[in-house]
């Protein structure tokens, strides 16, 4: 082989892989799979997404009969949560929703643009930032201990020290301390209301399960601190924008969420809407983030969180570090893997608040539905048999779960 055939062939294979890795960017629109614009989402007819329409208008009239027997002026706040910390909005849209399917409206109830509270779906948003934190190196690992890199004091004592982010992700933190005027106790009708506990001994991180505001809040400043900057400035940066969602949501903080970060104050943003503020969007908007981790946090080629990511948020806890954490609650997401939602895929997850606010993603079928303020209980375990039942039985010519990656 001569010289100048030589380079030929190095350059001839320089420039074939050169185009393999172009080719495998993270940046990379795919062909088939639709996502909504900024300022447009386009709808099908349920038929062409395979979809009995009787079937699926039924679904969705049942659904409007499941409106909460909350009240729309929010009077009962304190008497369920406790003593407010942040603001509540007056009044609130009535049972709304959307059902997504291969990207597109199929079906659309209520009024989907109200920016309400979403309670504890909030959570599942703050998980987002925590996994876009691991992404970027931030956190270099889960089962690192927070106290490695927070140095304000929270995690100090002996038992707080233990504490790594993988526990506060799965509520087997056991954080011990007090925040924002709310102790980690949940003693005493006054601040907690119906959410109140009797006291009972701290077990050691990561072996046991409890749902606990005060130490979720704790997740959030901890994030903070490591961001530099307010989290709902991150949210809308690193997530929400790029996803086209709408400028009506707001991340609100309890009125004495202030706190110094580099001799800055900024606010300190909660994982609920317990004691008032939190997060307020729309269904809408809901949809278009259930749409991200639904393309296994993906958008139109911009792989804005890692697929190793989303696979954690959305399947059990394996980590011998967590031997407390629930089978069917992992990185604030709720998953069906015990058939908490008996007619669904085990491999459906969500995300949920009280009201009740509901974000549920089911790979196998393609499918995001979002409901907001419905009854409690099995109302959700019903909804969705009856959306799925309403499927066709033929194959219609999409791929679910397509791999946007390829």
């Amino acid at each position: 082989m001569t010289t100048l055939t030589r380079a030929l062939s190095i350059l001839t294979l320089f420039i074939s892989l050169t185009v393999l890795l172009v080719g495998c960017t993270p940046h990379q629109k795919s062909a088939g799979v639709y996502f909504p614009t900024a300022t447009t989402w386009e709808r099908r007819d349920p038929v062409s997404q395979g979809f009995d329409p009787a079937l699926l208008a039924s679904a969705v009239a049942w659904a409007q009969t499941q409106e909460t027997d909350w009240p729309k002026d929010f009077s009962t706040q304190e008497k369920i949560f406790g003593r407010r910390l942040g603001p509540i909005p007056t009044t609130r849209a009535s049972t709304n929703g959307l059902i997504i399917r291969h990207g597109y409206i199929v079906a659309e109830f209520g009024d989907t643009a109200a920016a309400d509270p979403t309670y504890s779906v909030a959570k599942s948003y703050l998980a987002t930032i925590a996994g876009l934190t691991l992404d970027r190196g931030m956190i270099p690992f889960l089962d690192q201990p927070c106290a490695a890199l927070i140095h304000d004091g929270g995690y100090d004592s002996p038992h707080n020290s233990a504490i790594t982010w993988r526990h506060h992700l799965t509520q087997t933190s056991e954080w011990q301390g007090e925040l924002f005027g709310k102790d980690h106790r949940f003693i005493g009708e006054r601040e907690y209301g119906s959410g109140a506990m009797t006291p009972r001994e701290i077990r050691q991180p990561g072996t046991y399960y409890e749902y606990n505001d005060v130490r979720i809040n704790r997740l959030s400043l901890s994030l903070l601190r490591l961001w530099k900057r307010p989290l709902p400035q991150v949210l809308k940066s690193e997530i929400m924008d790029p996803i086209g969602a709408s400028s009506t949501w707001r991340w609100i903080p309890y009125d004495n969420a202030m706190v110094d970060i580099d001799g800055t104050s900024m606010p300190s943003v909660s994982g609920g809407t317990r004691w008032g503020g939190g997060l307020w969007i729309s269904a809408q908007d809901h949809a278009r983030f259930g749409l991200l981790m639904l393309r296994q946090g993906n958008w139109n080629g911009n792989q804005i969180l890692s697929t190793n990511w989303v696979a954690q948020a959305t399947t059990p806890n394996t980590s011998p570090t967590c031997p407390g954490a629930r089978p069917d609650y992992n990185m604030l997401w709720w998953l069906n893997t015990t058939s908490r939602w008996p007619a669904a895929p085990k491999s459906s997850y969500s995300a949920q608040g009280a009201g009740d606010n509901t974000i549920w993603v089911d790979p196998e079928h393609d499918l995001v539905i979002v409901w907001r303020w419905h009854k409690g209980g099995n109302t959700k375990a019903e909804f969705y048999k009856r959306v799925l039942a309403a499927l066709t039985p033929a194959p219609d010519n999409h791929t679910p779960q397509v791999d946007i990656r390829k």
